[in-house]
């Protein structure tokens, strides 16, 4: 997915990055230390995208995750992150012994 702001340069976000960092409860959690490292989802598509109000999208993936409300924010911040955010994911599946294969 291309993620255009104002004054910024349009950044590419892939559907598995996207799904993988969900800001749904089912990957975060509802404390730090509840947040789950989703493997398996290197392969996972976008289904479509829902808008939300003004303030979000709902994305919509095929293998039917959708509870996550991806706000006009936290996009920005996976933006500015993109690169950090996925070394992160990639550190936490090496730590834990899993893959980004089914």
């Amino acid at each position: 997915m291309t993620v255009l702001f104002p004054q910024a340069e349009p950044v590419e976000l892939t559907a598995e990055m996207l799904r993988v960092l969900s800001p749904s409860a089912e990957v975060q959690g509802h404390a730090p230390e509840q947040r789950v490292t989703v493997p398996g989802k290197r392969h996972v598509t976008i289904s479509r995208i829902e808008p939300v109000g003004n303030y979000a999208v709902r994305i919509v993936f095929s293998d039917a995750h959708q509870s996550g409300i991806f706000t006009w924010a936290y996009l920005h911040e996976l933006v500015a992150q993109k690169d950090a955010k996925w070394q992160g994911y990639l550190d936490e599946l090496q730590e834990k012994g899993l893959s980004r294969d089914a």
